[in-house]
């Protein structure tokens, strides 16, 4: 499993930092809109869709958000659509994380498949038009993601005691919530300290002032865990441990960016206000 985790990841990485660190923005954009056809198609299965249903539902949201990117999208001003999504966000986390795996099944099923594939098209939009402010400050939002991740890891294996969502998540505790807020804390604090450009998010949350920046750093942080909490619900709910087995030794997209579907507008909003 290790083995094809690694050369799962390789090919990945090779694939994709080419794509994100050339000039234009147009091959990262293509290619992560490949993957967000393939996140709609495992959203779509997760939601009881058959297979040609869920197929059509991955192309007709590739093709929809390439109809955007044509019509300008990408570089057009959302701070009103930015605004909605981490208002939805916030609102999930109440609503979804409050009723359990339950719960989620009594929800109408449209609402399910057709509110989720808005906030994946969304997290493409934000992923992209991140790119476009700039290569630094993609890279850390991308980072405090992983940081958030990699921190609350370690941190529940040293640490963990109290279960964070023993129903959702069992292998989530406060302790490793708490220490991957510490993580990325202290990413910020020697990225800022590092780099003079003034490109990242962490230096754009700075100039808001120290204590709006903590505030906002610990609002990513926390809805990075919301992220992985919410697929992690919904994959409970329809009975899999994976999103699909698109990405050997990984699971499929959706498992490998769940925390980034709600960071990456949330961020957006953050550098908008």
């Amino acid at each position: 499993m290790l083995k094809q985790r690694v050369i799962t990841a390789l090919l990945l990485l090779a694939v994709l930092l080419p794509a994100l660190f050339y000039p234009s923005i147009k091959p990262f954009a293509a290619l992560t809109l490949l993957l967000i056809g393939a996140a709609s198609w495992e959203w779509a299965r997760l939601n009881g869709c058959n297979a040609k249903w869920s197929i059509a539902v991955g192309g007709g949201m590739g093709a929809l958000m390439a109809m955007v990117w044509l019509a300008g999208g990408l570089t057009a001003t959302l701070r009103p659509l930015w605004l909605a999504v981490g208002a939805v966000w916030v609102l999930l986390a109440v609503a979804m994380l409050g009723r359990g795996v339950a719960g989620w099944s009594k929800w109408p099923s449209n609402l399910r498949l057709w509110g989720g594939l808005a906030l994946i098209a969304c997290a493409w939009l934000a992923l992209v038009q991140a790119r476009v402010v700039g290569l630094g400050f993609l890279l850390s939002v991308l980072l405090l993601v992983w940081m958030a991740d990699i921190a609350a890891y370690f941190g529940g294996k040293a640490f963990g005691r109290r279960k964070l969502a023993p129903a959702i998540s069992p292998g989530k505790s406060w302790e490793g919530a708490i220490s991957g807020l510490l993580g990325v804390l202290v990413l910020a604090a020697v990225w800022i300290w590092a780099d003079g450009s003034g490109d990242s998010l962490y230096a754009r949350l700075w100039g808001l002032g120290p204590v709006l920046a903590v505030l906002s750093l610990v609002f990513l942080s926390a809805m990075s865990v919301v992220g992985d909490l919410v697929e992690s619900l919904v994959k409970r709910s329809a009975g899999v441990k994976d999103s699909s087995a698109l990405l050997p030794g990984h699971g499929g997209v959706l498992d490998r960016v769940d925390a980034l579907l709600p960071v990456l507008p949330l961020a957006m909003m953050l550098i908008t206000i």
